[in-house]
């Protein structure tokens, strides 16, 4: 039986999207469009993208709560060393849900850059997915 990882699938969803708006974006710089219509075509790309991004922080906000609630449910059914390691999983899963929750709240009002869009939906994905890793042992 083959295994496959739940977030590959995210992955090639994310590259694809990533692809998708550098083809559109280098199709509408090279279109023969007036300069207004180009300048909405890229802000209406890029709202997209954005978008996405918020969809993405958003779900990965609520499993990293229902993660997070699962550990605590287990926590007790553990050695002391395990409970250790897992406290420490939490804590980062914490942290990463508020910057997920921050960058949200940035999205909102129009703050967020991509390479902080994406450095936190990577920074919640990781979180969840050690905590989930963990939670299966």
């Amino acid at each position: 039986m083959i295994r496959r990882n739940p977030h590959t699938g995210r992955k090639v969803i994310i590259g694809s999207a990533v692809a998708g708006i550098a083809g559109f974006l280098a199709g509408i710089l090279t279109a023969p469009k007036s300069g207004k219509e180009t300048r909405r075509d890229i802000k209406n790309t890029a709202d997209k993208g954005i978008d996405e991004a918020e969809k993405d922080l958003k779900m990965l906000h609520t499993e990293i709560d229902k993660a997070i609630e699962q550990a605590k449910a287990n926590k007790s059914k553990l050695n002391k060393t395990a409970q250790k390691e897992l406290g420490e999983l939490v804590d980062k899963a914490k942290d990463s849900k508020t910057k997920a929750g921050d960058m949200l709240d940035a999205v909102r009002a129009g703050e967020a850059e991509d390479r902080d869009l994406d450095r936190a939906v990577k920074s919640a994905s990781r979180s969840l997915t050690h905590l989930k890793k963990y939670l299966k042992k």
